[in-house]
């Protein structure tokens, strides 16, 4: 009768767990008008140059600043996390300026 019951957790303990695969983006984030993002997803952008950039995210009714970041960037492919879940609104504005306040995108996300 152990042998059995030992036999039969081991069998149960066996099972495989599947774990969600990570969701992987490969496209420019600015080259869309709108996109749906979760907590912790990655965002994805290219630059032309390298230097210092700030990333606002803001609510796209009130055009009220929600969060801001300022960061290094490089030539080419860039990515960052966007962290949501502590977040008012659903609908919120993507704004990418560089050093002299230019604007390099801007694009409307929903939250998840």
């Amino acid at each position: 009768m152990k042998k059995l019951l030992i036999i039969l957790l081991l069998l149960s303990s066996c099972r495989k767990i599947e774990v969600p695969a990570p969701v992987v983006t490969t496209k420019d984030i600015f080259s869309v008008s709108q996109s749906t993002v979760s907590n912790g997803d990655e965002i994805m952008f290219n630059l032309k140059s390298s230097g210092i950039y700030t990333l606002t995210m803001g609510d796209s009714v009130t055009s009220q600043v929600v969060t801001r970041e300022r960061f290094t960037g490089k030539v080419g492919e860039n990515k960052l996390k966007i962290y949501t879940s502590s977040l008012p609104v659903k609908y919120l504005y993507l704004l990418l300026e560089d050093e002299s306040k230019s604007q390099i995108g801007k694009t409307i996300i929903t939250i998840n």
